[in-house]
């Protein structure tokens, strides 16, 4: 245990040992966390008794805090002590500006924030902060009791929780909706309470992440009385685990999906052996081998998400692209994919695999893995006869279909494996998406051309070879460029990149009908590197580049694909 840095100890102990700790399902590697509590405006009197909540909980959980006041605990040294910083009621401006950098550089380099009500009334005056809390505080009515509606139950802060969420605090309005850029797990319902002003959508809780690092936030935790409530104190575990990178989240923003099972089973059917049990919002499956399939509607072009979880080492998946099944549950087997959910099978039928076909990347998949008994989220992206699997908002997986006699157009349906296995899902919902996309990549194999290499080894020519095992680095400066030869004129609609390490936290998409003349496309910043998939664009061009503006490595730019597509 880190000694205090400031003298909260004494009050602290005042609450001591009055209340248990819940567990997390499995032990996380030991970890440690710094609680920042200061204040230079209003000051919370649930403060002493929330270090000692995160205390306790971290005697529980495996982790060890340190609770202080000093802002001159953010240097660069200091920080690397810690997986995560909990600012926990802070109020107003609380680091100078060299803090702030200190800060910030340890946010975008992988370190975690977890901020605890007022810690969306601080720092107003710094752009940073602002993108990591989310929002920032506008008003209050006075303390009451709300119904909170759980939209997201498979973050570790609420998986716990159930779909309405009765509870007394103080509610915060936010002066903006955080959901264009933060996956919201939490809102208000206005309408069982006084003083809201955001309307149908009040974001309560969400998270996100910044560069490499992660954030959560909630605004719940005003009162002294929140602490000592199992939910709140699970859902404070839960956002600390995860701003510490021991519980995987996808805390990407998320719009335009619709629900085809959050706790309604219409338009679902089983065939084959055994079932689904339908209780809480949850489908748990039993016996099998059998297929609980979505039979009101055929998809093409598609985002689904589902989240899942096994009990032990069992054994169950998602199956796309099948005809309709009648009874049989072999027809999705022998006809569609299997997207894997089994961690410990061989590896092209483990979680994240196109079962029997093509193995995840197994060393991004278990990065990204939850362990059996916490929930995992998928998304299956289908575009065209392409798939791809994201877990836990990270890219496991991408397969393109060349079977005849197989395609990703079709059903969707969730496997009870057997009497062995248990599995459950959760609010499995789709996205169409609009027209089809054009599946060839253009710019694969044409020329290619950069503002410098690394060295000979990593020329621009690698990044349109297809291949995903060479790469095209720059020199370790700003700017750089490196910019394809389409050979002919195209509706330009989209551009894939994946990054290596070595990526651009700032970039341009740009298009020139001469290779001279550029217009940018697209802008992208707060960039944190894996795949970056650029759709939406709209410029007619022959040649297309991707113009770094700033490196968020001290390495230059280093990208493994280079993918343009269109008509």
């Amino acid at each position: 245990m880190r000694k205090l840095i400031a003298g909260t100890a004494a009050l602290i102990a005042l609450a001591a040992c009055t209340f248990t700790a819940s567990p997390a399902v499995a032990a996380d590697a030991p970890y440690d966390v710094l609680v920042f509590s200061k204040t230079a405006g209003f000051r919370h009197d649930a403060i002493p008794v929330g270090i000692q909540t995160i205390r306790d909980l971290g005697a529980a959980n495996n982790f060890t805090v340190t609770s202080t006041e000093d802002a001159n605990a953010f240097t660069t040294a200091n920080l690397a002590q810690y997986e995560t910083v909990v600012f926990l009621n802070t109020t107003g401006d609380v680091l100078n500006a060299t803090q702030q950098t200190a800060f910030e550089s340890y946010v975008r380099g992988g370190g975690g924030y977890a901020g605890v009500h007022a810690a969306a009334d601080t720092e107003y005056d710094w752009p940073f902060y602002g993108n990591l809390v989310g929002a920032y505080f506008d008003s209050h009515p006075a303390i009451q009791t709300v119904t909170a509606r759980v939209q997201n139950r498979a973050h570790p802060s609420s998986a716990h929780l159930p779909q309405s969420w009765t509870r007394n605090d103080e509610l915060y309005n936010y002066r903006t909706n955080p959901r264009s850029g933060a996956a919201v797990l939490a809102t208000l319902d206005e309408s069982t309470y006084s003083g809201g002003n955001m309307g149908a959508d009040h974001p309560i809780s969400w998270c996100k992440t910044v560069d490499s690092g992660r954030s959560w936030y909630t605004g719940f935790g005003h009162t002294q009385a929140s602490y000592a409530e199992a939910n709140f104190r699970s859902h404070l575990l839960g956002g600390i685990r995860y701003a510490a990178n021991r519980a995987k989240a996808d805390c990407r923003p998320e719009t335009g999906y619709t629900a085809i099972y959050n706790g309604s089973t219409t338009g679902w059917t089983q065939a084959g052996p055994g079932s689904f049990t339908n209780s809480d919002a949850t489908l748990s499956s039993t016996g099998g081998m059998g297929l609980y399939w979505y039979s009101a509607k055929q998809f093409t072009s598609y985002s689904l998400k589902a989240d899942w979880r096994l009990t032990g080492d069992s054994n169950s998946g998602i199956f796309v692209g099948f005809p309709n099944p009648n009874n049989d549950p072999w027809v999705a087997v022998n006809q569609g994919y299997e997207v894997q959910i089994d961690a410990t099978d061989a590896v092209d039928r483990t979680t994240g695999a196109i079962y029997t076909f093509k193995s995840a990347d197994v060393a991004a998949r278990d990065a990204a893995l939850n362990p059996a008994g916490e929930w995992n989220s998928y998304e299956l992206l289908v575009e065209g006869q392409r798939i791809r699997v994201y877990l836990n908002g990270k890219l496991v997986n991408d397969f393109t279909n060349t079977d005849p006699a197989r395609n990703l157009d079709g059903y969707i349906g969730i496997q009870n494996h057997g009497a062995g296995d248990q599995a459950a899902f959760r609010n499995i919902r789709v996205k169409e998406l609009t027209g089809q996309p054009p599946v060839t990549n253009l710019a694969q194999g044409k020329t290619a051309t950069a503002s410098s290499v690394e060295n000979a080894s990593y020329p621009a020519a690698n990044a349109v070879d297809a291949s995903t095992s060479t790469r095209w680095s720059s020199a370790f400066g700003d700017p750089q460029w490196v910019q394809v030869d389409l050979g002919a004129t195209y509706n330009i609609s989209r551009v894939r990149l994946l990054w290596e390490a070595a990526y651009g936290s700032a970039y341009q998409i740009q298009t020139s009908a001469n290779g001279s003349t550029w217009t940018t496309a697209r802008s992208v910043t707060g960039g944190n590197g894996g795949e970056d998939d650029l759709t939406g664009l709209n410029a007619q061009a022959r040649y297309v580049r991707v113009l770094g503006t700033t490196r968020a490595t001290q390495w230059g730019y280093s990208l493994f694909t280079f993918e343009v597509y269109g008509n």
